[in-house]
């Protein structure tokens, strides 16, 4: 059995925050998956699910941060004109790490692109830069703002930063196993530039938003928009199994890279 006594307050903390999220998601939720329509994959139908689970997260940690006399200021969430520049940079970093990424690829053949009409890029990719901006919000004040700060009353800064992105990683779970558990390490190392992202910002959020923000958005764009084919000339295992960055080499390096980068903008 655990013992509760021995468990870092901390943990504690982030458990109870779990727990509370879950219990309030799940009334909502289950009337929503027993409503799908059963001819089509949870994984496709998933965005009311994700959207509800969304959207009482903040209230749910403000409840929390009340208890534990803490506010989101406390969790990196600072509303002014620098966490917007920082916000855009972040943007700015992902969309070109990724372009970069796929026009090597392109170069050395590995993948083609597709012609597709610019009526209906744009169809996909405006409303998916609102949802990435929400989505990594969200996510941002979870992962690097209220669990960071947590373990880091009971944990040094590495400690804390793995396991909070162990938990980040592991949680990808809750919608898609078979494609999520090849992207394990990828999140887990996802997490950790975050986590470097928000230091090197002074604490604050804006950073790690943008390049949270910025990652989704352009993989979720090219996804939906199928405007690139993989041309199997090379193992998945280097262009990322499943067709997903994160679960291939070159992703592990572009992320590699991105942390050299913020190193670098940081002074390090």
């Amino acid at each position: 059995m655990i013992n509760l006594a021995a468990t870092p307050g901390s943990l504690l903390r982030v458990i109870g925050f779990l727990i509370a999220w879950a219990g309030c998601w799940l009334p909502i939720a289950i009337p929503l998956f027993v409503a799908r329509d059963q001819s089509k994959t949870l994984a496709a139908q998933k965005l009311p699910l994700l959207a509800s689970l969304y959207l009482i997260a903040p209230i749910v940690l403000w409840k929390v941060s009340q208890i534990t006399n803490r506010n989101f200021l406390d969790y990196g969430v600072v509303w002014n004109f620098a966490i917007l520049r920082s916000l855009g940079e972040g943007l700015a970093i992902a969309v070109l790490s990724i372009a970069i990424l796929f026009a090597i690829q392109t170069l050395l053949g590995w993948v083609n692109w597709q012609q597709i009409s610019p009526k209906q890029i744009m169809s996909v990719v405006l409303p998916t830069l609102v949802l990435a901006l929400w989505v990594s919000a969200t996510e941002e004040l979870i992962f690097r703002g209220f669990m960071l700060t947590q373990m880091q009353q009971d944990y040094p800064l590495w400690l804390a930063a793995i396991i909070s992105s162990g938990i980040f990683a592991g949680l990808h779970l809750v919608w898609e196993q078979r494609e999520t558990v090849p992207q394990l390490p990828g999140l887990w190392l996802m997490g950790m530039v975050l986590v470097l992202a928000r230091v090197i910002d002074n604490g604050s959020l804006g950073l790690a938003w943008g390049l949270h923000s910025g990652w989704v958005w352009a993989i979720a764009s090219i996804d939906t928009t199928q405007v690139l084919a993989y041309t199997q000339k090379v193992p998945d295992w280097i262009t990322g199994k499943h067709n997903k960055p994160l679960a291939g080499i070159l992703g592990i390096i572009l992320l590699m890279a991105t942390a050299g980068l913020l190193l670098v903008m940081g002074n390090w």
